[in-house]
C-alpha cells in the first residue's frame, strides 16, 4: 500500500470516528422519531384505518365521515381560496412539476393566511380532472399518509375538497425528486455517499410500510416518487396506488395491474398477484439506477431491448464487469468493496421469483454498515512532474 493511500485511509478513519462521536441533532431527532413509530407498532396502540374501511363515494357526506374518522390525524381541511392565495392563484411560475395525479405547485402559508398553522413553504398537488387518476387515488393519499408518519415518508399537511376540486398539501421538498437529481443534464455527478444515503432512506420508508400492523404495499416505487430534502433525506411520496397488504392466511392481494413500465415485478405483471416482495423488486430497479446512473429504460442500451435490468443484472456479481457499468460520471470515486456489496443486494432484489428476494428490513441491515464505507476509493492516476522551466507539469 502506498504512503498516499495510507494517508487517505487514516484521514477517512478519523473522519468516521469523528462522525460517530458527533451525531447532529437532526440525525438524533430522526432516530428518535423512527423508534417512536416502532414502539407504537409493537404496542399496538395505533389501529390504522384501511382504505377498504372507507367509502369510495365522492359525496359530501362521505367526505364528512372521512374527516371524522381522521380527526386524530392532525390533517388540515383547507379551502380552495386559501390554496389559491398560497400558490398565487396556481401561477405557472409556482409550478414544480406534473405527474399522473396532476400539477404540483409551490406555495406558502403565513400567519395571516392560516393562524393555526406555522408559517412554511408547502407543495400543493391539484387533481387534473382529465388525467389518469381521480377521487379514489386522492382518497388513498389521505388514508395512508394521513395516518402513517415516518421520517422517510413525505408529510401530508392537509387536503381540500370543494365541488369537483381535489387537492393535497404536503411539506415542501427543496431538492425535488431523485429522478431529477440523478438524471438531469449538465450537473455535477451525485456522489456515491449521497446515493447510498438515499438508498438507505428509501429502504427504511418501505420497511416501515411493510412492517406496519396492517402492511402497506406501495406498488409504485420509482425514482420520481422519492423526494429529497435539503440534505438529501429521502422520503416516499405519491400513495395513490398503494394497497393494504394481505391479512390472515392470504399470501397476496389480487388487483388490477398498475404502475410504471420497467419497475413492476414480473409476477405482478403476469398474474396481478401483489405482495411486499413486489415492492422489493421495484426497489432493486431504483438501486440499479443509483449504481449505473442510467434510467430503467435507456435508449443508449442496445442489449436486451434497452432494459436496464436485462442489461445490467448479469454483470452485478462480477467485479470486472461491475466496474464497466457503474456510473461513469463518478469517475472512479466509489469504494469497490462497498459497490460489490450493493450490487449483490440489487441482484437479489431483482430475482425473477419473489421468494428469494430479501425483505426490506434485510435490505436496511445490509445498507446501514455501508454508509461509511468510503475509506479507499478508486482514483484516476495523476502523474506530477516539473518541466524544463521548473514549473509543475500535470499529465
Amino acid at each position: 500500500m502506498s504512503s498516499s493511500t495510507k494517508k487517505t485511509t487514516w484521514k477517512s478513519m478519523m473522519l468516521i470516528l469523528s462522525c460517530c462521536n458527533c451525531k447532529s441533532e437532526f440525525n438524533l431527532e430522526m432516530e428518535e422519531e423512527e423508534e417512536s413509530e416502532k414502539k407504537k407498532l409493537k404496542q399496538g396502540s395505533f389501529q390504522r384505518l384501511c382504505l377498504s374501511d372507507v367509502s369510495n363515494s365522492s359525496s359530501s357526506q362521505a367526505i364528512e365521515d372521512l374527516s371524522v374518522s381522521l380527526a386524530g390525524s392532525k390533517l388540515y381541511a383547507f379551502t380552495l381560496e386559501e390554496l389559491r392565495e398560497a400558490t398565487n392563484n396556481f401561477s405557472w411560475s409556482n409550478m414544480l412539476g406534473e405527474g399522473g395525479f396532476g400539477p404540483v405547485y409551490k406555495g406558502f402559508f403565513d400567519d395571516k393566511l392560516r393562524h393555526d398553522l406555522k408559517p412554511q413553504t408547502v407543495a400543493v398537488k391539484r387533481l387534473d380532472l382529465e388525467g389518469l387518476q381521480g377521487h379514489k387515488e386522492w382518497l388513498a393519499e389521505i388514508i395512508f399518509l394521513g395516518q402513517l408518519r415516518h421520517p422517510h415518508l413525505v408529510k401530508l399537511i392537509g387536503y381540500c375538497y370543494e365541488d369537483e376540486n381535489r387537492l393535497l398539501v404536503y411539506e415542501y421538498m427543496p431538492r425535488g425528486s431523485l429522478e431529477n437529481q440523478l438524471f438531469r443534464r449538465y450537473s455535477a455527478a451525485m456522489p456515491w455517499s449521497t446515493r447510498m444515503k438515499i438508498a438507505l432512506g428509501a429502504a427504511k420508508g418501505l420497511a416501515f410500510l411493510h412492517g406496519a400492523d396492517k402492511p402497506v404495499i406501495y406498488r409504485d416505487f420509482k425514482a420520481s416518487n422519492i423526494l429529497l430534502d435539503s440534505d438529501f433525506t429521502a422520503k416516499l411520496s405519491d400513495f395513490g396506488l398503494a394497497k393494504d397488504g394481505p391479512e390472515g392466511e392470504d399470501t397476496h392481494v389480487t388487483t388490477r395491474i398498475m404502475g410504471t413500465h420497467g419497475y413492476a415485478a414480473p409476477e405482478y405483471i403476469m398474474t396481478g398477484h401483489l405482495t411486499t416482495k413486489s415492492d422489493v423488486y421495484s426497489y432493486g430497479v431504483v438501486l440499479l439506477e443509483l449504481i449505473t446512473g442510467k434510467r430503467v429504460v435507456d435508449k443508449s442500451l442496445t442489449n436486451r431491448g434497452k432494459s436496464l435490468v436485462g442489461w445490467a443484472r448479469p454483470m452485478l456479481r462480477d467485479s470486472k464487469k461491475l466496474k464497466q457499468i457503474i456510473d461513469k460520471k463518478l469517475e472512479g470515486q466509489f469504494p469497490m468493496k462497498g459497490a460489490m456489496k450493493v450490487a449483490s443486494l440489487a441482484y437479489r432484489c431483482l430475482c425473477h421469483h419473489p421468494n428469494p428476494r430479501p425483505t426490506m428490513s434485510d435490505v436496511v441491515k445490509t445498507l446501514e454498515p455501508l454508509q461509511d464505507f468510503d475509506d479507499i476509493f478508486l482514483r484516476p492516476f495523476v502523474y506530477v512532474a516539473t518541466n524544463q522551466n521548473g514549473n509543475i507539469d500535470t499529465r
